[in-house]
């Protein structure tokens, strides 16, 4: 009989605790839990924040576990969740850094060392004061989707919103922009 892989055997476990099998759903997480640790610190040097991530994820495999389908790879699954948290959580973190954002004029030397070619670093001034002309809400929505990378729905959120008007508005906001730098 051959040895199964970590991956076979996550796989298996799954299968059997979406069936109802609790021994198996207790293996599975006890083994996913370093596997999921371990992916999540080597990209944060914060431990505390990589232990509450992998807990994160822990909840979020056991909330999603049902939309496994056990006849596909479980490893890829596992990683998509993985990968979501960690971004949810980076999100989240340099969104409250208020503190440390500056703007291309406020840091000359960003733009010399950084910037490969400072000939289009007026386009950046360009599409900052195209912004401008558009009301208060219209930007904002615009600045979270397409500049700070949130989600639709996040933004809905946060703007009592409903999702698809903030999908609508972004959209139509980066159609007008297009018209009017080109």
């Amino acid at each position: 009989m051959t040895q199964l892989s970590d991956a076979e055997q996550w796989q298996e476990w799954a299968t059997k605790a979406q069936a109802g099998d609790k021994r198996a759903y207790s293996s599975l997480l006890k083994a996913l839990h370093p596997f999921i640790r371990n992916i999540i610190y080597k990209g944060l040097s914060n431990s505390d924040a990589a232990e509450d991530i992998s807990q994160e994820v822990l909840i979020s495999v056991h909330k999603s576990l049902n939309t496994y389908t056990p006849d596909r790879p479980f490893k890829p699954w596992l990683m998509s969740i993985i990968n979501y948290r960690k971004m949810d959580y980076l999100r989240k973190y340099y969104a409250q850094r208020q503190d440390v954002t500056s703007t291309i004029e406020s840091n000359p030397e960003f733009m010399s060392e950084n910037v490969t070619n400072s000939n289009h670093s007026g386009e950046l001034r360009d599409i900052e004061r195209a912004l401008e002309q558009f009301p208060k809400k219209q930007q904002d929505i615009f600045r979270k989707i397409k500049i700070e990378g949130y989600t639709t729905q996040e933004v809905a959120n946060q703007m009592d919103m409903n999702e698809s008007a903030v999908k609508v508005s972004a959209h139509r906001m980066m159609k007008k922009l297009q018209g009017m730098l080109k």
